[in-house]
């Protein structure tokens, strides 16, 4: 479940509070990506949500993606970090690949589909889309900024 803080949200002293979420580019042998349509607001976006305090950042990406998908899945790599600078989230971006499971729907996904890299591009918004094509990339993790809708630069 991705869940967002206002931007008004509590302090501690000085300090910010920042909500952290997980996300799970999961990747067939044929290079299709997992993807899921959003109950909430209808987009589609890498399956993620908000990392429990007692649950590591892998131990979640495993669960999200198997709560709203029902794939059971192994993470390999970090490939991204993803700031929303209006809203103070914070999203790591994880490269997984299958490894059981069946698709299926939940209360928080209309749709899973397998997507291709073009179909990523053409259904997601841009700071979605980029954290898919940023996973699909060789090299280290991308770390990036946006409003919650565009890319800043």
């Amino acid at each position: 479940m991705l869940m967002y803080m206002s931007s008004s949200q509590p302090q501690t002293g000085s300090t910010p509070l920042h909500s952290v979420s997980v996300a799970g580019v999961v990747v067939r042998e044929d290079g299709r990506v997992l993807t899921i349509r959003r109950a909430d607001n209808g987009t589609w976006e890498p399956p993620g949500g908000v990392l429990e305090l007692d649950e590591t950042p892998e131990d979640g990406v495993r669960r999200e993606v198997f709560e709203e998908t029902g794939i059971k899945v192994r993470v390999d790599r970090l490939t991204g970090v993803y700031k929303n600078m209006s809203r103070g989230v914070v999203a790591m971006v994880f490269r997984c690949h299958p490894e059981s499971g069946h698709e299926r729907l939940s209360d928080e996904s209309t749709a899973v589909e397998w997507l291709t890299g073009e179909e990523v591009s053409g259904r997601m918004g841009d700071v979605y889309a980029v954290r898919v094509l940023d996973a699909l990339r060789d090299g280290g993790p991308q770390v990036r900024s946006h409003d919650g809708r565009k890319l800043i630069a």
